[in-house]
């Protein structure tokens, strides 16, 4: 009997003890729990407001800037369609009826289908042709270690410090021992073994390919032009896809190359054809054809890089990981 109610005694005690502690636990914890608490979630909501400004003001300041840029484009899409009367009206935004004979004037009266003509001539074959060279250059300086790699590769880059217009002398002088003055040659000869710049972006993303495929290609029997061809090429179409652009663009644009070499009006290119239209070379010195002119020159680079965009934005960032 006395073994039982000390037992009991005990037993009721033990409980109570443990009843006591899970309350004085319960109670230390909450407040422990509660002042951990607090200052994670200021610290969340802190950083989700700070994440929310940044974005904010980043978009902001990207709007900024494509309205900046965006506003010569417009003037010259709205003075592209007005007439010379128009022009010159400050309460006029938009002309309506727009005037289309602007573009079927330039193009019937001036030989702007011969200057469009001659420049995507020079630029598929530069496009095309440049950029394959420029894969097949930056492959052996990416997989092949030959003796005097990398000074080669740097000699290939520092050729980008140096400007046509310091080198342009001599290359005339070449050109004309050639016979090619006047002609389209001296614009598409020098691009076929493509660029260093693109040779450099080539180059930098093949590097970032694991050369683990290139030994398991070589295992199954694969030579270094089937390397390239079969494992190389097709993991690399952003970053061609980046080059071709750029190359497009490149060629498109380029000006002072054909001045130099280029008499006729009818083999000038494009920007050429362009500067001569402004400086009067035609009796019209009217702002609404010059800004035709200037519709038909950057239309396509528009719709390459509209077509381009995924994969140029892609090849960008893909490019250069790896050094």
């Amino acid at each position: 009997m006395r073994h039982s109610v000390a037992g009991r005694a005990h037993t009721t005690g033990t409980s109570a003890a443990t009843g006591l502690g899970a309350t004085l636990g319960g109670s230390l914890e909450s407040p422990q729990t509660a002042l951990s608490g607090k200052p994670i979630t200021v610290r969340s909501t802190s950083v989700r407001v700070l994440r929310a400004l940044t974005r904010t003001l980043t978009y902001l300041v990207l709007l900024g800037g494509s309205v900046m840029f965006a506003i010569p484009f417009v003037y010259m899409v709205r003075w592209s369609f007005m007439t010379t009367g128009q022009v010159y009206d400050p309460d006029l935004f938009w002309p309506f009826p727009m005037a289309w004979e602007n573009y079927t004037y330039v193009w019937a009266n001036h030989p702007v289908p011969w200057w469009l003509l001659n420049s995507s001539v020079v630029t598929f074959i530069g496009v095309v042709v440049g950029t394959f060279s420029s894969c097949v250059v930056a492959y052996g300086f990416a997989r092949l270690d030959f003796p005097g790699n990398r000074v080669l590769f740097i000699v290939l880059l520092s050729t980008m410090m140096l400007p046509l217009h310091v080198t342009i002398i001599p290359i005339v002088i070449i050109f004309r021992e050639l016979n090619w003055l006047d002609t389209l040659w001296p614009l598409i000869v020098p691009g076929l073994g493509g660029g260093a710049f693109s040779i450099f972006v080539l180059r930098q993303f093949f590097m970032t390919i694991p050369i683990e495929l290139d030994e398991a290609a070589r295992t199954d029997g694969a030579s270094r032009i089937g390397i390239l061809f079969r494992v190389i090429l097709p993991l690399s179409k952003p970053a061609i896809a980046t080059v071709a652009a750029l190359s497009f663009i490149a060629n498109w644009n380029e000006f002072f190359l054909p001045l130099i070499v280029l008499n006729s009006p009818e083999r000038i290119t494009l920007p050429v054809g362009l500067r001569y239209f402004a400086a009067g070379q035609y009796t019209e010195q009217l702002h609404t054809f010059q800004m035709a002119v200037a519709m038909i020159a950057v239309m396509p680079i528009i719709v390459v890089f509209f077509f381009a965009q995924r994969q140029f934005v892609r090849g960008i960032t893909l490019t250069g990981i790896k050094g």
